[in-house]
């Protein structure tokens, strides 16, 4: 397995990841009109300016997404995804650590997840995660976590 930056070149097929990873969150929560089904193309390149992406592959094959932005001491992880058949392998927890990596001065980090996502939460906590609040993304409710260093 290697991890990696990302470039542009690689949305379409985060998108597609992303998409697929995601419909089990929205099973979940019976809400299929979160961010991560509904982004664009556009919309993911775009972040590529405003975040560090990583991908982890194996023999080139697409594994495993995520991403991270920094701001005032806090590093701040979204759009975690992880192909489905490849879920419960330790793979989350490895990007996990490597978008952590990609900021080590912050001070803080957070990340947030479904309410009913219980593999997600049980992985954020054995990380050292701790909800610090919730809120509303369309139907869904999302717990927010922080780790401080």
């Amino acid at each position: 397995m290697e991890i990696q930056v990302a470039t542009i070149e690689d949305a379409q097929e985060i998108l597609e990841l992303q998409k697929y990873a995601y419909v089990s969150e929205a099973e979940l929560h019976d809400d299929f009109k979160i961010p991560p089904l509904m982004q664009t193309l556009e919309e993911l390149i775009s972040e590529f300016e405003k975040r560090t992406i990583l991908k982890i592959t194996d023999d080139g094959a697409l594994l495993a997404s995520g991403q991270v932005k920094y701001s005032d001491g806090c590093c701040y992880i979204g759009r975690m995804a992880v192909l489905p058949e490849f879920q419960g392998r330790g793979i989350g927890s490895k990007l996990l650590s490597a978008l952590e990596a990609v900021f080590p001065d912050a001070k803080r980090f957070e990340l947030f997840t479904g309410e009913k996502s219980e593999k997600n939460l049980a992985m954020y906590s054995r990380r050292g995660y701790m909800p610090f609040k919730t809120a509303a993304l369309g139907k869904t409710k999302v717990i927010f976590l922080e780790r401080l260093v």
